[in-house]
C-alpha cells in the first residue's frame, strides 16, 4: 500500500472512531448518574497522545465513563495549549519547535464532549522566567520553585523526550528544560485552583511520572487526596491501576497464594506463546520473528566453560527511575559488567539489547549499541553483542546459561520461571518478592557475580521459581484489566479504536470483570484486582 493511500485509510478510520466516541459520549451522558452533591473524581491525562487515541488515552476515557455510569460525577482537567512544551510534543531534532497544540486540542474536544471539563491555558510567570535565566543544566535538575521540586518532577519526561539518560548541556536541552519547568508550574497553578474549586474525592492520572501528571499528583497528595495512576498492562488492550506509581507496578500477593491446577495450565499456555515471541506490549509486537541460534554461534559457545547472557533495557523509559537503586543508571551497571567480562576470559558473555531500543520513531539516542562501540566490546573474544533487530531466541540463550544478568527487564522474571539463576542490577517489578538475586549495592553485585561465576553449581532458593510464576500470573490475570471487548487495533501500532458494536451498557460492571474491578477500586477503595475467569 502506498504512503498516500495508507494516510487516507488512517484518516478515514480515525474519523470513524471519532464518530463512535461521540455516539458513546452522548449515550453515557443520557444514562450517567446526576448526583450533584457527590464529590467528583478528577481525571488528567495530557501525556499519552496528541491527535489519535492511544491505549492510555482510551483507558482514561473508559474509566471516566465507567465512573459516571456507576453514579460518580467526573471532572476532566484538560490542556488547551496550556504548556509551553509537553512530553509528546518534543521533536528531538528541533528542540525549539513548539508542540502541535492545535491538533491535540481538537482531539480533546472530541474525547471530552458532553463531559465536565476544566480547560487550562498558558500564562507566563515573569518571576519564574527571570529565575530561569542563565541557569545551567545541573542547576535546572535541582530547581525548586515555591517549594515545588520542578527540576526533578520534569526530569524523567525530558529524558524520555530526548531518548537519553545523560543529558547534553547545550542550548537546545536547556531550552526544553526551561519550557518543561514553566509548563509544570502552570499545571501546578491551574490544578491547585481546580482542586480548590471542585473539592474532589480523588484524582486519576496517567502513570504519575510524565511531568504534567507527576506535578498534578504531587499537588493532589500535598492536599491529602488519594491519586490513582494507570499504565498499560501485560495483556493486549489491558490497563494496570494503582494508588502508587503505575510504572513501578506495586502489587501485593498474599503469602499463602498458590496457583491452582487450572491457573497453572492457564499460565503455561501463555508462556508457550511467549517463548515463541508471540506477545505484544502497549500495542507493539517486539518480535516479528524469533530465530533459533545458528550453528556457527553454537559452535562458538561450545568453546567456553560457561555462558552468561546479559539483558539490557531502554535507558530513557520513565520506568527506569525506579530501577536505579544499586547503580546510578543502567550504563553504570554495564560498566561493571564490562569489568567482569574482561576478568573472566573463560566465560562467554552475550549482551542483548532490548528490541524497543531501535523502534522506528522512538530510537534511543543513548543506546547500548553506542556503549558497545565506545567501549570496543566486540574486540573481546568472549563477548557477543546482539543488536535490537537481531531476533535470536533469548530463551535459547537462557537455556544454555550458567546464570543470567539483567538490569530490570521482564526477561529476568521469565528466566526465573525457566529455573535459571538471575542476578539483577536494578530494581524490577518482580523484585518486590524473592524471585532473583538482588544485591543491595554495586559492590555486593560485583561480589555476587564473582560467586556465581566460580560456583561449581549454583544453589537457587526453591521459592524463586514458585514466586516468579505467582508474580507473572498476578501480572497477567489479576492486575491487568483487559478491555479487548471494547477496543480494536488501529492501523498505526499502539493506537486503538472502539469496537463497532460497543454501547454504553458495555461500560457497566454487569458486563465485565475488568469494569467491576475498576469501579470497585475507584469508588469503594478496592484493590483493582480482576476476578479469575
Amino acid at each position: 500500500m502506498s504512503r498516500v493511500l495508507r494516510g487516507i485509510q488512517r484518516r478515514w478510520k480515525q474519523a470513524e472512531n471519532n464518530r463512535r466516541i461521540s455516539r458513546l459520549a452522548a449515550q453515557i451522558e443520557r444514562h450517567a448518574g446526576k448526583d450533584e452533591d457527590e464529590r467528583p473524581l478528577v481525571f488528567f491525562n495530557a501525556s499519552s497522545r496528541l491527535a489519535w487515541v492511544s491505549l492510555n488515552s482510551s483507558f482514561s476515557l473508559i474509566t471516566g465513563w465507567c465512573a459516571r455510569l456507576a453514579g460518580a460525577p467526573v471532572a476532566h482537567f484538560v490542556c488547551r495549549a496550556g504548556m509551553q512544551q509537553c512530553q509528546l510534543g518534543v521533536n528531538p531534532d528541533q528542540p525549539l519547535k513548539p508542540p502541535p497544540c492545535e491538533v491535540c486540542v481538537k482531539q480533546s474536544r472530541r474525547l471530552y464532549a458532553g463531559g465536565q471539563v476544566r480547560w487550562f491555558d498558558y500564562q507566563a510567570d515573569p518571576k519564574l522566567d527571570a529565575a530561569l535565566v542563565n541557569v545551567n543544566l545541573a542547576a535546572l535538575e535541582q530547581f525548586v520553585w515555591q517549594e515545588l521540586p520542578l527540576g526533578q518532577l520534569v526530569l524523567p519526561s525530558l529524558r524520555w523526550s530526548l531518548r537519553r539518560h545523560h543529558l547534553i548541556d547545550d542550548e537546545g536541552t536547556r531550552h526544553l528544560y526551561r519550557q518543561f519547568i514553566r509548563s509544570a508550574w502552570r499545571v501546578a497553578q491551574e490544578f491547585s485552583s481546580f482542586l480548590e474549586q471542585v473539592n474532589p474525592r480523588g484524582v486519576v492520572v496517567f502513570n504519575g511520572v510524565s511531568f504534567p501528571e507527576a506535578t498534578a499528583r504531587h499537588i493532589a497528595q500535598r492536599r491529602g487526596l488519594w491519586v490513582v495512576t494507570h499504565e498499560v498492562g501485560l495483556q493486549p488492550f489491558s490497563a494496570f491501576f494503582t494508588r502508587g506509581h503505575a510504572t513501578a507496578y506495586p502489587i501485593h500477593i498474599p503469602e499463602d497464594f498458590t496457583l491452582t491446577p487450572a491457573q497453572e495450565s492457564r499460565l503455561n499456555q501463555y508462556l508457550e506463546k511467549r517463548l515463541q515471541g508471540n506477545f505484544s506490549m502497549a500495542g507493539i509486537r517486539f518480535w516479528p520473528e524469533m530465530r533459533s541460534l545458528e550453528p556457527e554461534l553454537l559452535q562458538r559457545i561450545s568453546t567456553y566453560k560457561q555462558v552468561v547472557p546479559v539483558f539490557t533495557n531502554v535507558i530513557f523509559d520513565t520506568s527506569q527511575i525506579h530501577a536505579n537503586v544499586m547503580f546510578e543508571n543502567m550504563f553504570a551497571w554495564l560498566d561493571q559488567v564490562l569489568e567482569i567480562i574482561r576478568a573472566h576470559p573463560e566465560t562467554f558473555f552475550i549482551i542483548r539489547a532490548h528490541p524497543d531500543e531501535d523502534r522506528p520513531g522512538k530510537q534511543s539516542r543513548e543506546s547500548v549499541a553506542d556503549w558497545v562501540e565506545r567501549n570496543q566490546v566486540e574486540r573481546l573474544s568472549n563477548a557477543l553483542f546482539v543488536a535490537p533487530r537481531e531476533y535470536f531466541s533469548s530463551y535459547e540463550f537462557i537455556q544454555r546459561s550458567k546464570f543470567v544478568m539483567v538490569y530490570n527487564s521482564t526477561i529476568g522474571l521469565e528466566a526465573a520461571i525457566m529455573g535459571a539463576a538471575v542476578l539483577c542490577g536494578g530494581k524490577a517489578r518482580f523484585t518486590q518478592i524473592p524471585t532473583v538475586f538482588l544485591p543491595d549495592s554495586s559492590a555486593a553485585h560485583r561480589s555476587k557475580a564473582e560467586e556465581l561465576l566460580s560456583a561449581d553449581k549454583i544453589a537457587i532458593p526453591p521459592e524463586f521459581q514458585r514466586n516468579a510464576r505467582n508474580f507473572l500470573y498476578y501480572q497477567l490475570f489479576k492486575t491487568s484489566l483487559p478491555f479487548d471487548d471494547l477496543l480494536t487495533r488501529d492501523i498505526t501500532p499502539g493506537f486503538v479504536c472502539f469496537g463497532k458494536g460497543v454501547t454504553w451498557q458495555d461500560f457497566t460492571p454487569q458486563r465485565s470483570a475488568s469494569i467491576r474491578a475498576l469501579v470497585d477500586g475507584l469508588l469503594f477503595d478496592g484493590d483493582f484486582l480482576r476476578e479469575d475467569d
